[in-house]
């Protein structure tokens, strides 16, 4: 149930870093920053995914902590872009709490299967 409401999260995320590079790029034409928070935002679903179909628990954890490693690279991107007046301070705050959540969920789905593994 857990990876479902991740999923799903992770999900929802995407669409929104999707809008925000679309919204950078016709209105602020900034392109290199922008692809980076796209590659980086949308990885995090996608790498949820191929969890999902693990081969196995030390596969899984592999997968998720990919995912993990990406959102904390959004959240880079996220502060330039934010620092850089490419994207306003109420969009920054929206997808850095998002990504912020997926952080935590990400943390805890990790830890939960490294004790399952020991």
């Amino acid at each position: 149930m857990k990876e479902s409401i991740l999923k799903n999260k992770s999900y929802d995320f995407a669409i929104k870093i999707v809008q925000t590079y679309k919204l950078i790029c016709a209105n602020k034409k900034e392109f290199s920053l922008s692809k980076q928070l796209l590659r980086s935002g949308t990885s995090i679903g996608a790498n949820i995914r191929e969890a999902e179909f693990a081969q196995s628990n030390k596969d899984f954890i592999h997968k998720m902590s990919i995912a993990l490693k990406e959102s904390n690279e959004t959240e880079y991107w996220l502060s330039i872009l934010n620092d850089t007046d490419f994207i306003e301070t109420k969009t920054y705050t929206e997808l850095n709490s998002a990504n912020e959540e997926l952080l935590k969920m990400l943390i805890s789905t990790i830890k939960t299967m490294k004790a399952k593994k020991s």
